[in-house]
């Protein structure tokens, strides 16, 4: 579908047609690219701790969680699809975007090493309203976390299960046992504690 004869897809015609389709797709300058799918456990299972840690601190509240089945328009004719992202519009049930996309999680695994994480990052941070990007490692308890601060961004490194990930923009708090809780990963022995 991505050949130099294919009409560019608009992002309201592409999340019509991913309607249809069972496989999971991105558009990436209207080329629409099917994305790897079949996580291993190890990364479910760290997507699946940060939804719930994130979900039960934003209960009531106007934010929450939402799965990589909710696209994130980046660019206007992008669409991502981030393992998590927090965002603050009112849930509706035919909107498949958020209009208030707070924060995004990223599980870096083997499978997606070859993602050109440069570009995606690239466009996740001209994002008007996002407050946070946070990157977790699948192989080693590692996570970064970008803040934005004014015009530009801050990073913070997450190496320890004692660690939090503090996010007060959307008053939650992380914790890196939680993130890693039933996994096997240990820390990197390298790092200074």
């Amino acid at each position: 579908m991505g050949s130099a004869a294919t009409k560019l897809m608009e992002p309201e015609a592409f999340l019509a047609w991913c309607q249809t389709r069972d496989e999971r797709w991105e558009l990436v300058d209207g080329i629409p690219l099917e994305m790897m799918t079949g996580a291993s456990g190890l990364h479910d299972r760290i997507v699946t701790n940060v939804i719930i840690s994130l979900g039960n601190q934003l209960r009531g509240g106007p934010c929450r969680p939402t799965t990589a089945d909710i696209a994130f328009r980046t660019r206007i004719r992008t669409i991502r699809r981030p393992d998590v992202t927090v965002t603050c519009d009112p849930p509706r049930g035919d909107v498949f975007e958020p209009r208030e996309p707070r924060l995004v999680v990223e599980v870096l695994s083997p499978s997606n090493k070859g993602v050109a994480w440069e570009r995606k990052m690239r466009e996740y941070r001209q994002h008007e309203r996002l407050d946070y990007i946070l990157l977790i490692d699948s192989e080693i308890v590692a996570a970064t976390l970008y803040t934005r601060e004014g015009q530009g961004w801050e990073a913070a490194d997450f190496e320890r299960r004692a660690e939090a990930i503090e996010l007060p923009r959307i008053t939650c708090r992380l914790s890196m046992s939680e993130v890693y809780e039933g996994t096997e990963l240990q820390e990197d022995p390298e790092i200074e504690a």
